[in-house]
């Protein structure tokens, strides 16, 4: 049976219900060069809303703040329907050191900028957008929580945060009574499978609901690049700024792109584009709540809306998963070796005997 976007996912240990796909805005506004004009993104923000999605993703630094002020509009006279959820810590301005990072001060007024700038009266879903070294854990889960109870907020989530700092954050959240992390935005797709060795494992033992990032790693997997793009140097005038960002960033390698070639191996056997099967291969992965789409245009978005569609068989993803498989490194690969297997089979044996 497909999915919908009203096929409604649990976000964590919450009772938060959120779409399988969430809204990226991210693209809202033209301020960086490359996104969707106000009347473009009304119409992906309607396109999205009418089709049951609920979970709208932004930070109180995208686009320079017109993301969340086009959402604030566009959210009129719907909002208790939406899941808005935003991201605090980048946003810094000149010659105040106290106006980025994930101090108190910092939360308390990035908090205060959001509510401005999406219109509305409380955030449903704050993230820590990047990790703060320089900030003790229990500031932020303290002010966090001090947030939850003044009904600016109601849940708080992380992202880009090494696991044992998330594992730490919960553990002192359940210890003290303060408002649990419910949601860990993390990077992970077909290319950028890293998360799998301690990120998502930790996720579901600790609670927390998985939201991507990049499913598409920046579009490396809808197939627009080449071999060419390997050797030709990028073209900062070619008027796609984001493909040359993506290929000075180092996105294009070999071996990304012979698992693009799988992909729209797999894409022409379904009579699908490659986008919505490296998006489908996130879906059907159970330690996956919800990818976060973002897109330009209408058409861009009922494609990657497509991928509600898809249903890859067992030897579809088995392709997929050996092409782009990683390792998992120590201790994860000595774990799952036959050895240990065979070991703690035979340890089980025994207990069982006795």
């Amino acid at each position: 049976m497909p999915l919908t976007l009203d096929t409604y996912r649990q976000l964590g240990r919450s009772g938060l219900r959120i779409s399988p796909l969430a809204l990226g805005a991210a693209t809202f506004g033209n301020d960086w060069g490359w996104g969707a004009e106000q009347d473009e993104a009304r119409k992906l923000f309607d396109l999205y809303v009418e089709r049951g999605g609920n979970f709208i993703d932004t930070a109180v630094t995208y686009t320079n703040g017109t993301s969340e002020r086009m959402i604030g509009e566009f959210a009129q006279g719907r909002r208790d329907g939406l899941v808005l959820a935003t991201k605090y810590t980048t946003l810094r301005r000149p010659n105040d050191p106290n106006s980025g990072g994930a101090s108190r001060k910092s939360l308390f007024g990035a908090v205060e900028t959001s509510l401005r700038q999406l219109n509305t009266d409380y955030i449903d879903l704050l993230y820590l957008h990047v990790w703060d070294p320089t900030t003790p854990v229990e500031e932020i889960l303290r002010g966090l929580d001090d947030l939850v109870r003044q009904g600016k907020i109601l849940y708080v989530a992380v992202s880009n945060t090494p696991a044992w700092q998330v594992s730490r954050m919960q553990t002192i959240a359940d210890l003290r009574g303060w408002s649990p992390l419910v949601a860990l935005q993390l990077e992970y797709n077909l290319v950028e499978r890293t998360g799998e060795r301690d990120l998502i494992p930790m996720a579901q033992e600790m609670g927390l609901g998985t939201v991507l990032w990049s499913p598409l790693a920046g579009g490396v997997l809808t197939g627009k690049y080449s071999r060419e793009d390997l050797t030709t140097p990028p073209n900062h005038n070619s008027g796609s700024v984001r493909k040359s960002f993506n290929v000075a960033l180092g996105g294009v390698t070999e071996r990304n792109l012979a698992i693009v070639d799988v992909v729209k191996d797999v894409a022409e056997e379904l009579g699908r584009t490659p986008a919505q099967v490296a998006l489908a291969w996130t879906l059907q992965n159970p330690g996956v709540t919800a990818p976060v789409i973002g897109a330009r245009t209408t058409e861009q978005l009922r494609e990657n809306l497509g991928v509600l569609e898809v249903d890859l068989s067992p030897s579809h993803l088995a392709r997929l998963d050996e092409v782009s498989a990683i390792d998992l490194g120590f201790p994860h690969a000595m774990l799952a070796s036959d050895h240990i297997r065979v070991q703690t089979r035979g340890d089980l044996k025994i207990q069982a005997r006795r």
